[in-house]
């Protein structure tokens, strides 16, 4: 079983898309889902979906280990092609996941209490990102 699922971005932020990726497991019954980003500039993660301020803070983090191509620190960045936030995107996306494998059970994803799969958009211009998602049975 094979689909894309797609989320609308509006610049730097982590989007949760748990709620669709859950309902598109439920019927499926035991296996392994795999998720997969189909870009570049973006990332996936599974972290904690009940305090925001867990979201902001990943946000901030980042953002001062990986500034924009305009700080002066980062002059030496060659590939600006799309913008300044272009490489430190590119950057930022080889530091985290581009693919997650979750166990189902029963058509539930074994995540924890407070886990949630989330899209971390690196760029600051609004996208529409595609993660593929595979499930294979036991």
């Amino acid at each position: 079983m094979q689909t894309i699922f797609e989320q609308r971005t509006q610049g730097q932020a982590l989007y949760e898309i748990t709620r669709p990726v859950a309902e598109w497991v439920r019927p499926l019954g035991d296996g392994l889902l795999t998720l997969m980003i189909r870009h570049t500039s973006a990332s996936l993660l599974i972290q904690e979906n009940a305090d925001p301020d867990v979201q902001r803070d990943l946000i901030s983090y980042f953002a001062r280990l990986v500034p924009s191509a305009n700080d002066p620190s980062l002059n030496y960045l060659r590939h600006r092609d799309e913008g300044p936030d272009d490489m430190p995107a590119h950057i930022k996306a080889t530091m985290m996941p581009v693919s997650l494998s979750i166990p189902v059970a029963n058509g539930a994803m074994r995540l924890g209490t407070w886990q949630g799969i989330y899209l971390f958009e690196h760029r600051n211009a609004p996208h529409t990102r595609q993660v593929a998602a595979h499930f294979s049975r036991d």
